[in-house]
């Protein structure tokens, strides 16, 4: 399974023209954002899913309570495609799909996804003093302890008027969302963990000043390749099956990464013995790789005390500490609606209350990193 020089440079043409688009990830981002909405149906005015988001931003956050739904997949979705500036794929293992509604107006005010962690991540790694690796004999009870915060997504302006993310963020650091996990999966669930979505370019994020719920302990590494997406992504596919036939089981998991990973090492492979076309392709992917960030990390243990233990393996009873009960959902929306209120009211004082829907559907160039 190999292809000719000729071949090879071909697909790393494919590459640079692709890559060489990007100076930063926000842009990136936004042509991935704007290809996926390509094909979105047009709905009747007043009848599209942005009309389940919360609106009435004359309501004072005092007057608000919330709900928390496990949504149907398919309906999550819809909702997070129109809200979300990034393209949210699913990720193997275990996904709760949950939806947040504020319940005196009966509207959605943010989606939430939470699955399997990732099993690489330097600063848990530290945290734990524990390598976490595939291989690790803790690897078990890492993963019945353990889940990723992988969408937690505010409606606009709902977030921006009512710091909405950093409400959804501590409703993960929930009992109630914690119980979610516990029942569906048979967890023991101690450690919710989340990275920033973004590193260098925004140099805060909605996780900030949120203890005890969440806690920053530190920073990712950032050595990977972003995905190509849309037709260029199945044209180079289609191309390359075509000289080597079907390289990657069509029922492989994570299959595009697979075909993706696989395309780059047999390219890489075919112009090694030629430098100038090697070199030429690594300054490709190293400036392809540039476009990734260090994220920031935060942790919640949900005020459990031994929440190593439990994860490491060592025990499986929990011992609450001093902020066991602030992770009850009351009191949760209890701290929010304090930081809520001092938000709302400055706004307000301020003029600057902000009324329009921020959908991508709208036709408007809404702003990547907010």
């Amino acid at each position: 399974m190999s292809l000719s020089r000729e071949q090879a440079n071909y697909v790393a043409s494919v590459f640079e023209d692709y890559f060489g688009n990007f100076n930063r990830i926000d842009e990136y981002m936004r042509e991935q954002k704007l290809n996926s909405l390509k094909d979105w149906p047009v709905a009747l005015p007043g009848c599209g899913p942005e009309e389940d988001l919360f609106s009435d931003f004359s309501m004072h956050p005092q007057d608000m309570e919330f709900e928390i739904v496990d949504l149907e997949a398919q309906r999550w979705q819809q909702y997070l495609d129109i809200i979300s500036s990034h393209n949210n794929l699913s990720s193997p293992g275990r996904n709760v799909r949950l939806a947040v509604l504020e319940k005196k107006t009966q509207k959605w005010v943010g989606f939430i996804r939470i699955g399997s962690p990732t099993i690489m991540m330097k600063p848990r790694n530290q945290l734990l003093d524990c390598v976490i690796t595939n291989e690790a004999a803790t690897t078990k009870s890492f993963n019945n302890a353990s889940a990723m915060g992988f969408v937690i997504v505010p409606a606009q302006p709902f977030g921006f008027n009512y710091l909405g993310g950093k409400l959804l963020a501590a409703i993960c650091c929930s009992h109630e969302v914690r119980e979610i996990l516990n029942k569906k999966y048979k967890m023991n669930m101690c450690l919710f963990e989340t990275t920033s979505l973004y590193g260098s370019s925004k140099a805060i994020s909605q996780y900030d000043g949120m203890k005890p719920y969440l806690r920053f302990k530190g920073v990712t590494e950032s050595d990977f390749l972003p995905m190509m997406h849309g037709k260029p992504y199945e044209d180079l596919k289609d191309y390359v099956e075509g000289i080597v036939g079907e390289f990657v089981p069509a029922d492989a998991s994570s299959r595009k990464l697979k075909i993706s990973n696989t395309i780059i090492a047999m390219t890489k492979a075919a112009l090694k013995p030629h430098k100038e076309d090697y070199d030429k392709f690594m300054a490709t992917i190293n400036k392809a790789k540039s476009l990734t960030e260090q994220k920031r990390y935060y942790v919640s243990n949900y005020g459990i005390g031994n929440y190593k233990d439990i994860v490491l393996g060592k025990t499986d009873k929990i011992v609450p500490d001093e902020n066991f009960d602030k992770h009850y959902l009351t009191n949760i929306t209890d701290w929010w609606k304090k930081k809520a209120t001092s938000r709302f009211e400055t706004l307000q004082q301020e003029g600057r209350i902000r009324t329009e829907m921020e959908v991508w559907t709208s036709g408007k160039e809404l702003d990547i990193i907010r």
